[in-house]
């Protein structure tokens, strides 16, 4: 979930070619952004975290132990990097305070959004031993939540004789792999590793195109029934989760460098990109499959997510598959940077960008912004300037 310089290394000289002027946009949209999450802090109470707009464009707040609590500090430390501006950092570290308590959580598979979207940027940043313990502990208690007869994390809590995994988990590894990093303990990596290569297995279709939840019984460890919740259909491509597997496996590959992580990612690329449902402006419809193409939402989370993967994913790769992941990207960060998606100061509730489907089939942040959008159109900004250095 980090910048490309905090875990891989770029190809030199792989610059692509960026649509005309992207460099100023996003050095523009860079400043707005940092503008806009000034504004924010000021409406914002000093307990809570930003999560959304309401249907009545009222301000949704969570305490920190929701899923997202972790993206506005993590943000908030990106747009410090650019822009230097310590007003931002401030308000970083204030907010980070509210998640310390959380990384002895042991009742969510989140722990990677949450604590090191934030703390692992501030640890990044600058280092530190209170920043690192806090990073270690919340990988021991997501550690907590793997089955060995599963082979995987458990995401949603449920009965005890079912055990839900979701693709989003995928984005929860990058933490355990930091463990092991900082403390030498490999059973942080063995779970990340074991977890990804069942996702592997079982949550993909033919296509590469993922559902969103498996459940597998949790005595035998076979899978029971695969769904795609938030999605249009059990057997439709949500966009985000698409997004989410293509971030994970991009992630997997930097971390182990195994080839098989590297395949799957360019597969769930290559679905992606070349899916016919897929819009000229590369902003995917909330569900590849949404029954009221081309009427059917744009989910601006799902494109910030897919840039920011496809910039990393385009650095592992060489020729005319760098090239098109890359020109993807651009053309992804191009639209998201207009005034179609993201927001004018003030506006939006202070969030930077417009747009995003959280869950439609259950109701439930609809069309609106949503933290997590931001924080990866941020990181993919960042990610761009930064390959372009090289």
């Amino acid at each position: 979930m980090l910048l490309l310089n905090a875990g891989c290394k770029v190809q030199k000289g792989q610059k692509g070619n960026a649509a005309n002027g992207l460099d100023q946009l996003i050095d523009k949209s860079l400043q707005d952004a940092a503008a806009q999450c000034k504004y924010m802090a000021q409406h914002l109470p000093a307990d809570k975290l930003p999560r959304s707009l309401d249907k009545n464009g009222k301000l949704v707040t969570s305490g920190s132990d929701w899923w997202c609590s972790g993206f506005y500090p993590g943000t908030l430390f990106y747009l410090y990097e650019a822009t230097k501006d310590t007003a931002v950092q401030n308000e970083a570290w204030r907010r980070l305070k509210l998640l310390e308590k959380e990384q002895f959580n042991k009742s969510t598979h989140d722990l990677g959004f949450m604590m090191y979207c934030s703390f692992g940027n501030a640890q990044r940043l600058a280092p530190s031993e209170e920043y690192k313990n806090i990073l270690i502990n919340s990988g021991r208690s997501l550690s907590t939540r793997f089955n060995e007869k599963v082979g995987c994390i458990r995401s949603w809590n449920s009965k005890p004789s079912d055990f839900l995994v979701i693709i989003d988990n995928m984005m929860n590894l990058e933490l355990l792999f930091w463990c092991t990093r900082a403390t030498g303990d490999s059973s942080f990596y063995k779970i990340a590793v074991t977890h990804a290569n069942t996702t592997l297995k079982n949550h993909f279709r033919p296509d590469f195109s993922s559902w969103h939840q498996v459940n597998y019984n949790a005595e035998t460890g076979l899978p029971q029934k695969k769904r795609t919740v938030q999605g249009a259909a059990d057997e439709s491509a949500w966009a985000r989760g698409q997004g989410w597997g293509l971030y994970g496996y991009t992630v997997m590959y930097r971390e182990t460098k195994d080839p098989q992580y590297l395949e799957q990612a360019n597969k769930i690329a290559g679905f992606i990109l070349h899916h016919p449902n897929l819009p000229a402006d590369k902003i995917a419809y909330w569900d590849f499959n949404a029954p009221d193409i081309p009427n059917a939402l744009r989910d601006a989370s799902a494109a910030s997510l897919m840039a920011s993967a496809l910039i990393e994913l385009s650095t592992y790769n060489k020729g005319e598959t760098a090239t098109t992941y890359l020109k993807a990207a651009e053309t992804m960060l191009s639209n998201l940077c207009s005034n179609e998606y993201t927001a004018s100061y003030g506006d939006n509730g202070g969030f930077i960008l417009k747009h995003s489907v959280g869950n439609l089939p259950g109701k439930s942040e609809v069309d609106v912004p949503l933290t997590y959008a931001d924080y990866y159109f941020v990181e993919a900004m960042l990610r761009y300037k930064n390959l372009k250095k090289k």
